[in-house]
C-alpha cells in the first residue's frame, strides 16, 4: 500500500510540473516578436521558429488556431501551417496526410479544390503549399462559430504554426500633414525622431553618422549626396529631404527597426538594391512624398526595385510618393515560401503615382495590403499572390496592359474593391480567385478621393513636393 501511495504521489507531482511548463511556454507578450525585437533575422532564419510550434497532445489531435486565419473568399478560411509538414502541391495534389475534425467529428473531403471550398464549403478543406484552406460543415465562419477544429497527420499529432496572438486593430482617425493614415497609425503611432535634436547633413559621412545614432533625431538632408550600397537606419528617426536635395546611388535600409519616417527624399539610380527597403520585422514606418526612380534600361536587373517591404515587416504606410522610370516598383513580401508573412505585412499604399513602371505596383505575397487612390500611368500590374489579401480601391489605371492579376503564383491571392477602380486605355485583369469583401478597420474614408479625381490630385501633389 505504501509503495502504491508513493507512485501516486510521483504521478501527481509530474502532472503538476507538466501543467506548469505548458502554461508558462504558452505565455507570450502580445504584439511582440519571439526573442529580442531589435535582433535582425537573417536569410538563414527558418520561416517557423521552434517556439512557435505546439507540441502534440496525448490524444494525437492538434488544435487548429483559426484566429490566425484570413478569408480566402466565400466559405474558405486560409490558415498558415508549419512548413515542415508535407502539403499538397501542383505536382503532388494528394501528398498531405492531414485529417481535420470539427468538434471531434472528421470533416472533408480533403484535397478539395479551392473553388469548391469557397463556393460549396460544407467541411471541404485542402492543405496546400503550407496553408490549410478550411470551411465549416455548416458554412459558418470558423473564426466566430465557436466550434473547435483539430487535426492529425498520418493519424498522429502534428504541429501547426502558432504565431504570437495578433493585436486587435484599433481604428484611427485620418490625420493630415505630419501623421500617417493607415497601418502606420495602427497598434501604435509613428512619430519618427519627434522630440529629438534636428541636424542638417550635407555629406555622405554625416548622413551615415546621423542615421546610425541611437538617439531620436530629425535629419534634414541638404544638397546632393552620392554614394553606393545601403545606409542603415536606426529606430526613432525622421529623414527629411530639404527642397532640391538628392541622394544618388545609395539606398536606405530599415532592418528590424521601428518608428521611422522618410519624407520628401529624392533617391535615384541605386544599383544592386532597392532605393528603400523595409524588412526583418521592421514596424511602424512611414514613407511619404518621396521621389524614387532610376532609368528604364534594357537589362531589367540592372536596377532592383524602388520601395520594398518584406520578411516580417508590419504596420507600414507608403503615401504620396512618385515611383517612376524603373522596371520594378514595389514588392511587398520577398518570398514564395514564407507563410508566416501572412501574419505580418500589413501595409497601406495610398496616393502614389506609378509612372513608366513595368511591374509591381505593388506585387504582394501573403500580406494584407490596402491600395487606394493610386495613379498607375503606363505602369504594370497590382499582383495578389500566395494567398495575399489586397483591397484595390478608387485607383486610376491608364495605359496598363494588365492592371490587376492573381494567377502568377502557385496559390492565387484575393482582391476586394475591384468595381471602385477606373481603367482607361488598359487591358483586361487576370483574377482567378473569388472576390473578397475585406476592408481594413482603420478610418480612411474622409481622406478617400473619387477615382476620377486621382490623376489631377497626384499629378499636382505626389513626389518630393513638400
Amino acid at each position: 500500500m505504501e509503495r502504491l501511495k508513493e507512485k501516486l504521489k510521483k504521478v501527481c507531482v509530474l502532472s503538476l510540473l507538466l501543467s506548469t511548463i505548458l502554461t508558462f511556454s504558452q505565455c507570450k507578450k502580445e504584439g511582440t516578436r519571439p526573442g529580442n525585437a531589435d535582433t535582425p533575422l537573417t536569410n538563414e532564419t527558418p520561416g517557423v521558429l521552434d517556439s512557435q510550434l505546439v507540441s502534440g497532445s496525448a490524444s494525437g489531435l492538434m488544435q487548429v488556431n483559426v484566429s490566425t486565419g484570413t478569408s480566402d473568399g466565400g466559405f474558405a478560411l486560409r490558415i498558415p501551417m508549419d512548413a515542415k509538414l508535407t502539403s499538397d502541391s501542383n505536382e503532388k495534389p494528394t501528398a498531405s496526410t492531414v485529417r481535420v475534425f470539427e468538434n471531434g467529428v472528421e470533416i472533408g473531403p480533403a484535397h478539395s479544390s479551392h473553388d469548391d471550398i469557397r463556393t460549396k464549403g460544407k467541411g471541404r478543406f485542402s492543405h496546400k503549399l503550407n496553408f490549410l484552406y478550411l470551411s465549416a460543415s455548416d458554412n459558418s465562419d470558423p473564426k466566430t462559430n465557436g466550434k473547435k477544429y483539430t487535426y492529425t497527420v498520418n493519424g498522429q499529432g502534428g504541429a501547426i504554426l502558432e504565431p504570437t496572438p495578433p493585436t486587435t486593430e484599433q481604428p484611427t482617425a485620418p490625420v493630415a500633414g505630419n501623421e500617417p493614415i493607415g497601418y502606420a497609425s495602427v497598434n501604435g503611432k509613428t512619430t519618427g525622431g519627434a522630440g529629438g535634436q534636428t541636424v542638417t547633413v550635407t555629406t555622405l559621412d554625416a548622413l551615415k553618422s546621423a542615421l546610425s545614432s541611437k538617439s531620436p533625431l530629425i535629419i534634414q538632408v541638404s544638397g546632393t549626396i552620392t554614394g553606393t550600397g545601403l545606409l542603415q537606419v536606426e529606430s526613432n528617426k525622421t529623414i527629411l529631404g530639404l527642397s532640391g536635395s538628392k541622394l544618388i546611388g545609395a539606398g536606405l535600409l530599415i532592418y528590424g527597426k521601428n518608428n521611422v519616417i522618410v519624407r520628401n527624399m529624392t533617391i535615384s539610380k541605386v544599383r544592386t538594391y532597392s532605393n528603400i527597403i523595409i524588412k526583418e520585422g521592421a514596424h511602424h514606418v512611414w514613407v511619404d512624398h518621396c521621389d524614387l526612380g532610376s532609368e528604364l534600361v534594357s537589362d531589367w536587373d540592372y536596377y532592383d526595385g524602388l520601395l520594398d517591404v518584406g520578411t516580417g515587416a508590419d504596420y507600414v504606410t507608403l503615401s504620396w510618393n512618385k515611383l517612376h522610370d524603373n522596371h520594378k516598383a514595389m514588392l511587398i513580401g520577398f518570398s514564395y515560401t514564407r507563410p508566416d508573412d501572412a501574419n505580418h505585412l500589413k501595409v497601406t499604399v495610398h496616393h502614389n503615382l506609378f509612372s513608366n513602371i513595368s511591374e509591381r505596383t505593388p506585387d504582394v505575397r501573403y500580406g494584407n495590403v490596402h491600395v487606394f487612390n493610386n495613379y498607375m500611368l503606363n505602369a504594370g500590374y497590382v499582383g495578389s499572390l500566395m494567398g495575399a489579401t489586397v483591397r484595390v480601391e478608387n485607383n486610376y489605371f491608364k495605359g496598363s496592359s494588365l492592371p490587376i492579376r492573381t494567377e502568377i503564383s502557385p496559390v492565387a491571392g484575393v482582391i476586394s474593391g475591384l468595381s471602385t477602380n477606373i481603367f482607361e486605355s488598359s487591358g483586361s485583369n487576370k483574377i482567378t480567385s473569388a472576390p473578397s469583401t475585406w476592408v481594413p478597420t482603420y478610418e480612411y474614408k474622409s481622406a478617400l478621393n473619387a477615382a476620377a479625381d486621382v490623376p489631377a490630385v497626384l499629378t499636382k501633389s505626389a513626389g518630393a513636393t513638400l
